[in-house]
This record gives structure tokens, C-alpha cells and sequence, in this order.
């Protein structure tokens, strides 16, 4: 081939692709120049109603699965609770704001999966409780049914300060997932290769030991007292749970999920009575935390003596003794802090412990709680302005009286829930703060049994999920070439 005709071939293919690359610029300009407005602005996020909802209840030992939708529409929905691993199923619910529970569930497959769409699917909430009034297990626990994610926060107690500590991570999708465990600890992170890249199988659930299994970090986490773990899928998404025994008899619960890192947290739902109160602060940054604390209780907000500044050391789980400052009192835990920090408590009384964790205030479409039995009572915090806040208890029968509670600004008010008629079994409730109240955090406290024998949980609430957030879309290049 002469030298002036590979000239002229090649001359062709760049004169092709030029061609090809003004088209693709045209076409995209043209589109820009179409969109409705002609302008090239940036695009806002958007908010859909929910239509679908999954959550996985943990299992394994025998207790009770409860059901209860805040929805307020009244048109076709369903939930079906099934077996994750087969798909075998236990109940269907169809009817919008009805309450379901079931005693006696016992799975060795490691967790129901929840199910719910069109009515059913906004606010939905599902809670796996266990009462064990004697034995090794021995206390009472329980656990919000939490929907998948891929990034998620707990804070703890440690080996040493625990006996038995178990990661239980639910895959509900067709595909394999791949997870992270990562910790810290009061002394610093533990830093491993253990528990990076754990696999959960479609439609299965895997019980990771922490501290006893190298998934479950290994050695490395053998003398935390305090720790914090961050369960990250790096492949699909998983529902976790933490369970945690103290020792036989001595206590068991389940590790309620914190709100990823910020720099402004309210932990609400610390318990009145005796037994030792402590604040968990993890720092999951590379520099240190100054970390401002207030104590809001039925007597108002204020700091404490001694402990109104907290300096978090980087990459560590902090512990702040509260006993003093609460004085036996409801109360939550405002912070403020220079740098992003995880946090939680740890409570004790009786025979029993508790754990409670940051959460996010209820919003217009308030909250809900599905399943509560013995002594329960709500802990309502309203830590800037005042609050009214609606309380609807729902039985297997329909709603029951609902009362209002107030709860004053920068204060905590303590509410004891009564059974509707025929339902002292078992009973989900509803929160709705009234229009122009400030925000309001809460948490559901069960308790039973008296003085040593007694015997307790915390359940932080979070808002109901009736919206979700959708990404801002935009026209670009990239849309169109790779």
C-alpha cells in the first residue's frame, strides 16, 4: 500500500470519529437546550413515598416476632413474614395500622424476613423480644427488625466485659454480599485483616462470634473492654444485629444500630432507677474529639459537674460514668462535638442490661413501637423547644385511647403505656408529635420483675420510614460517553 494511501485511510477513521464526538455533543447540547426551563441549573433531590419495605428479625432462640404499620392509608397493602432461608411462610397481614405478634418463634435458619408493600410498606415496624426469667440466658431483650444497608454503626461492650458477643448478618437478595467488620476499642483500633471480606450467602444468615472466630476480628479484640463496630458491605447489602450476654444469668441483649458519625447526636432513653449509667463515644476519625455534653431530664438541661467536656482521643471507644448526673432519673444525653463520633449506653439494673444508641428525632410522620408487654413507659426528649406528643396504643382489636403527652423544652417527660381492652398480652403503640412541636427523640423501656430480680430492655425509636430520599439527576457528558 503507497504511503499517500495509508495516509488518506487514516485521515478517514479520524474524520469518522471527529464526526461521531460532534454528534454526540450536538445531540447532548440539544437535549440540554430541550429540557423543560432551558436551563442547565442544578438539579434537587427528590422525596417518593414508600411502596416496599424489607426487615429482618434475628432469631434463633425462642421469643416473640410483633408487626405494626404507622401508615394512616387505607387502601390495599400486605405483609408477609417468612423464613429468610426457604421462604417458608408464618403469617400474612393485610389490614393498614394493624398489630400482629406471634409467641414461640424459634428458628434455626437465623432470622424472619418481613415483606411489606402498598399500604403496609410506609412506617413499618417489626421487633423480635425475648424473656428468659431464669438460666444462662437469663434477662429480657429486644430488637427493632431492621431494613438492609451498607454501611452500619454499633457501640458495645467488649470481651471483657461481655461473655458472648454475636454478629448475626442477613442477606435477604438473590446475590452473594461480601462484608467488612472493623472496631475499636478504648485502646485504640484493632487493627486486623480478620473479619475483612466476610461472605453471606443469598437468602442465609451468618453468626459471627466476635472475638472467638478470626471473621469475628480475632484475637486482636480479646481485651476490649468498650468497643464500637462498623459492618460495611463492600459487595450487596446486608441487616445486622448484635447479641450480647454479660455472663449466665447476668444478663442478655441486643445492640441497638447508632447513627453513622456526626458532629451533633442525642441519645435518648437512659433509664430511671439504680444500677450504673455509661456513655459510649467512639471516634471513628484520625484526629482527636472535644466532645460537649448535656444531660436533659425532667428537670431540664444542663451540663455536668466535671463532665460538661469530653476529649474523645482519635480511633477509640470513650466511657463517661453518668451515675451522679443522672441521679436515678429518665434522661437523654445531648453532644456536641468538634469532630464526627459515634454513640450509645450502657445501662444496668436489676439482674439485667440495656443498651440504648443515638438516633434521629421523630418526624411529622412520627414513630412506632411494636411490641410492648409488663411495665412499659416511653421516654420522650425535647431537647430545644416544647413538645405534645400523641400516643395511640393498637391492639390485635383496633386502636385504643390515645393521650397526649407533654414534654417541655430542653426537658424529658416519662410516659407509662396502658394496654387497649383485651390486649394486655401484647400491644404495639403510635407516637405523632403535634403540629408546631420542636423535635422529639424517644426510646420504649420494658421492665419487669422488682429490685435484683428485675429485669429490663431499651428500644430506641426511630422515625418512621414513609419517604425516601431519591439522588439528584442531571444531563451529562458522561451519559454519553464513558
Amino acid at each position: 500500500m503507497s504511503m499517500d494511501r495509508v495516509l488518506r485511510f487514516l485521515g478517514f477513521r479520524y474524520a469518522t470519529a471527529g464526526l461521531v464526538a460532534l454528534a454526540l455533543v450536538a445531540l447532548y447540547g440539544v437535549a440540554s437546550l430541550s429540557r423543560p426551563g432551558g436551563s442547565a441549573g442544578a438539579v434537587k433531590a427528590v422525596s417518593a413515598p414508600v411502596t416496599s419495605a424489607v426487615v429482618v428479625c434475628p432469631a434463633g432462640e425462642s421469643g416473640r416476632l410483633s408487626l405494626l404499620s404507622a401508615s394512616r392509608a387505607r387502601s390495599a397493602g400486605r405483609v408477609d413474614v417468612v423464613e429468610t432461608r426457604d421462604g417458608t411462610g408464618v403469617a400474612s397481614v393485610g389490614s393498614p395500622g394493624a398489630f400482629w405478634m406471634k409467641d414461640g418463634l424459634k428458628s434455626d435458619q437465623g432470622s424472619y424476613t418481613a415483606r411489606a408493600s402498598g399500604a403496609l410498606a410506609p412506617g413499618l415496624e417489626a421487633e423480635r423480644t425475648t424473656h428468659w426469667p431464669g438460666g444462662a440466658d437469663r434477662g429480657l431483650a429486644g430488637t427493632r427488625c431492621e431494613r438492609p444497608g451498607t454501611d452500619l454503626w454499633f457501640v458495645g461492650p467488649g470481651p471483657v466485659a461481655a461473655e458472648r458477643i454475636e454478629l448475626y448478618l442477613t442477606n435477604v437478595d438473590a446475590q452473594p454480599a461480601s462484608v467488612d467488620v472493623t472496631g475499636l476499642s478504648g485502646e485504640g483500633p484493632l487493627d486486623t485483616t480478620d473479619g475483612r471480606g466476610v461472605p453471606v450467602e443469598p437468602y442465609s444468615t451468618k453468626v459471627v462470634r466476635i472475638g472467638d472466630a478470626g471473621d469475628g476480628l480475632g484475637d486482636v479484640v480479646a481485651s476490649a473492654r468498650d468497643l464500637s463496630l462498623r459492618v460495611r458491605a463492600t459487595t450487596g447489602r446486608v441487616a445486622a444485629a448484635v447479641r450480647v450476654r454479660i455472663d449466665e444469668g447476668k444478663g442478655i441483649e441486643w445492640l441497638p444500630q447508632a447513627q453513622p458519625p456526626a458532629t451533633s447526636l442525642v441519645v435518648p432513653g437512659l433509664p430511671g432507677g439504680d444500677g450504673r449509667r455509661q456513655l459510649l463515644v467512639a471516634v471513628p476519625g484520625e484526629e482527636d474529639a472535644r466532645v460537649r455534653v448535656r444531660v436533659v431530664t425532667a428537670k431540664g438541661s444542663f451540663a455536668p459537674q466535671g463532665q460538661d467536656v469530653l476529649d474523645a482521643p482519635a480511633e477509640t471507644v470513650t466511657a463517661l460514668d453518668l451515675d451522679r448526673a443522672l441521679s436515678g432519673k429518665p434522661a437523654a444525653v445531648r453532644l456536641e462535638s468538634d469532630r464526627p463520633i459515634v454513640a450509645g449506653f450502657a445501662a444496668e439494673r436489676g439482674a439485667d442490661v440495656a443498651y440504648g444508641a443515638a438516633v434521629l428525632p421523630l418526624g411529622a410522620d412520627g414513630g412506632a413501637v411494636a411490641d410492648n408487654r409488663f411495665d412499659a413507659s416511653l421516654i420522650l426528649t425535647a431537647p430545644e423547644a416544647g413538645a405534645t406528643v400523641r400516643v395511640t396504643p393498637v391492639g390485635p382489636s383496633g386502636p385504643g385511647s390515645a393521650q397526649e403527652v407533654k414534654v417541655p423544652a430542653g426537658g424529658t417527660a416519662e410516659a407509662k403505656l396502658t394496654a387497649p381492652k383485651g390486649a394486655e398480652d401484647g400491644f404495639g403503640v403510635l407516637l405523632a408529635p403535634s403540629s408546631g412541636s420542636g423535635p422529639v427523640y424517644a426510646a420504649r423501656v420494658l421492665a419487669t420483675g422488682k429490685g435484683d430480680d428485675g429485669l429490663f430492655t431499651v428500644l430506641p425509636v426511630d422515625p418512621a420510614w414513609t419517604t425516601m430520599r431519591m439522588p439528584p439527576a442531571a444531563d451529562s457528558q458522561r451519559a454519553l460517553i464513558p
